[in-house]
């Protein structure tokens, strides 16, 4: 029995998270955390009466009263950062799924994670169609070097491009030698209006109501193009990724990141 703790628990995908170990028999919910909450347990609040589980408002309240094997985090990346540093610290294998982490954020959290032996994972996106989607990119790449990423997104999400965009691009990049797209004299009327540029390659997010996680990965050549999509249509899409991450973690001596490094 593996048990969880979820950080962020209020948030929509943490919700789903909560559930999504509240329902599986190899996992133990032994507590959730929000800062801003004020109930005591899980049961106080409507869907989850029938489950007994104390909620924190602090980490350290948290660790002073459980001790789980994994942390599941979907804060915001204000906080998830010194979230997974403080579950490492305390050898707990943290399962993120909050994005905005930057290149040096992760490779602190990995040195980290080597010194205390201890297992976790960062993921921009738990859908394993959408690690299917990135993998299949980069072997495009290979053959299309020209290429435009689109991701689409709800208009709640903080950080843009998306993770699973910038994972991406960092994907396609491994196998790309950097290239400059388009016209060598175009001009951009409004500022932005090309896109994010990365190696070349260009990154456009859009933000809508309605709209979940998808992205498009669009590449062209001579006489032909290849699109490459990925769309989740419910978060419940993310759960498969996210169980498969708990129950890997606790078998590492490091942090990974990205899903594909379990699959």
């Amino acid at each position: 029995m593996i048990k969880i703790v979820v950080a962020g628990f209020k948030g929509k995908m943490g919700a789903t998270a909560t559930q999504m170990v509240i329902d599986r028999d190899n996992f133990q919910l032994v507590g959730v955390l929000d800062p801003h909450s004020t109930e005591s347990n899980l049961n106080q609040i409507g869907q989850y009466s029938q489950t007994d589980v104390p909620v924190f408002q602090t980490k350290e309240d948290l660790i002073e009263s459980v001790q789980p094997d994994v942390w599941i985090d979907f804060t915001i990346p204000a906080v998830a950062f010194e979230n997974t540093k403080f579950a490492l610290k305390r050898k707990i294998a943290p399962v993120v799924g909050t994005t905005g982490f930057s290149e040096e954020e992760v490779k602190q959290l990995v040195g980290l994670s080597q010194q205390q032996q201890t297992g976790g994972l960062i993921a921009p996106n738990f859908a394993v169609g959408a690690v299917l989607m990135m993998e299949f990119a980069q072997k495009a790449a290979k053959y299309f070097p020209d290429v435009e990423i689109l991701e689409l997104h709800h208009d709640n999400k903080l950080d843009a491009p998306s993770g699973t965009a910038i994972k991406t691009a960092e994907m396609i990049a491994e196998v790309r030698e950097p290239k400059v797209q388009g016209n060598p004299a175009e001009e951009e009327l409004i500022p932005g209006a090309r896109g994010a540029d990365y190696q070349g390659m260009r990154i456009h997010s859009v933000r809508l109501p309605g709209l979940i996680a998808h992205q498009q990965v669009q590449f062209g050549s001579l006489g032909e193009g290849l699109t490459i999509r990925h769309d989740s249509y419910d978060r419940s899409s993310f759960m498969t990724g996210v169980a498969l991450g708990c129950e890997k973690v606790v078998g590492l001596s490091q942090l990974v990141y990205g899903l594909e490094k379990l699959l």
